[in-house]
């Protein structure tokens, strides 16, 4: 038997869709031998998905399938990962671009490469395309993707403002265009959002170099858990700023919950992991933007696990609760991260710290700590 070839697969994102097709033409016309592939789902709502094939001389074919269990990802595995592996099998091409469509998010479609295809199919890169004067405009959006005509099956429920703040965080590489518009606040604020990230020119040779750096799907998936994400740091510049909270004591919650409205609206993007009196055992994630806040259960602090599950805990998670762990509390922290232009970091450290246990309510313990009102549990769907 022949040997089997594999497939270098590079996946494009990004709610900029003009920006996301800059970098696509560009990476077709820069790696000789490449192809892209895109779903187009505005049809989606009507149950139907239109692919299609081109390369640098244009469309090569054209073809539909159906919406299956109204799930874009889904029918994407079902039809994405077919043409990937003929692709491979075929062993002329040199790179596939996968050119996500608007509201797609480049986790769940890495995932799904990276399982499939029996090892043929090594997903290379990962890249957001970025037009840096829409950074904000886009994460300040608060609308769900259904009313911008960007849902991704009849029953997508995200909004525009944390599709694109996820879109974002999770690449690596950042393919930025070049725009009049934008001026020093957008780029601030895009560095700050994702400071670890690589910013490459859309129009570039860089560009093409990073469509092959290779891509951990594990380690970005870690990158990305509350318990363990790799939040910014502060930071000052152009108007914009990063503010870092981080605090031992819990949150008394009905006080937070109180002034959640405020936090929300305090910054563009706000995102961490806290902790609740009411709740001491339980890590909790935040994850903001444009207005909507989502707060869910992310398992266990792993000071609250006996020593023997800690061996069912991943390496990257026991090492970041390792770096930042307190001889009282374990893992146990508030660690918030809010970034915008215009943040009021005195006036948000100052609501942050009101929101706390009070001395009295600090060291009357954990069992008092526990009949506090419980007022997230509608929010955490636990009621």
């Amino acid at each position: 038997m022949g040997q089997e070839h594999q497939l270098a697969v590079a996946i494009v994102a990004g709610m900029h869709a003009e920006a996301r097709r800059e970098v696509v033409e560009h990476l077709l016309r820069a790696v000789p031998g490449s192809v892209a592939l895109h779903h187009d789902l505005a049809g989606a709502a009507d149950g139907t998905v239109v692919r299609l094939i081109r390369d640098a001389t244009g469309i090569l074919s054209r073809g539909e399938t159906p919406l299956v269990n109204d799930c874009a990802c889904c029918a994407l595995r079902e039809d994405l990962v077919p043409e990937l592996e003929r692709l491979a099998d075929g062993g002329l091409t040199r790179l596939a671009v996968v050119e996500l469509w608007d509201s797609v998010e480049p986790k769940a479609m890495a995932e799904v490469v990276a399982a499939c295809g029996g090892g043929r199919l090594v997903p290379t890169s990962v890249i957001t395309a970025v037009d840096p004067a829409l950074v904000l405009p886009y994460l300040a959006n608060g609308d769900d993707l259904a009313e911008a005509g960007l849902a991704a099956a009849p029953t997508d429920q995200r909004t525009v403002g944390d599709t694109w703040a996820r879109q974002l965080e999770y690449a690596p590489v950042l393919a930025v265009v070049d725009s009049a518009e934008a001026d020093d606040e957008d780029h601030a604020l895009l560095a700050q959002l994702h400071p670890t990230a690589r910013r490459v020119p859309a129009a570039s040779a860089e560009l093409a170099r990073a469509a092959f750096a290779g891509f951990d799907v594990e380690n970005a998936a870690a990158a990305q858990h509350p318990a363990c994400a790799l939040l910014p740091q502060e930071a000052d510049e152009a108007g914009v700023a990063t503010l870092v909270w981080r605090r031992r004591r819990p949150f008394h919650p009905e006080r937070l919950y109180q002034a959640l409205e405020d936090l929300c609206c305090a910054a563009a993007r706000s995102r961490g992991r806290f902790w609740l009196a009411d709740r001491p055992d339980t890590l909790l994630s935040w994850d903001a933007a444009g207005g909507a806040l989502c707060v869910e259960n992310a398992g266990p602090w792993l000071a609250s696990l006996p020593d023997a599950a800690w061996e069912m805990v991943p390496p990257m998670r026991r090492a970041a609760a390792a770096l930042d762990w307190d001889p009282d509390h374990g893992d146990c922290c508030q660690h918030l991260v809010f970034t915008s232009p215009g943040l009021d970091r005195d006036g948000l450290e100052r609501l942050l710290d009101s929101c706390l246990l009070t001395d009295a309510e600090y060291t009357s313990g954990r069992e008092a700590w526990k009949r506090l009102p419980a007022a997230f549990d509608a929010l955490l769907d636990t009621a």
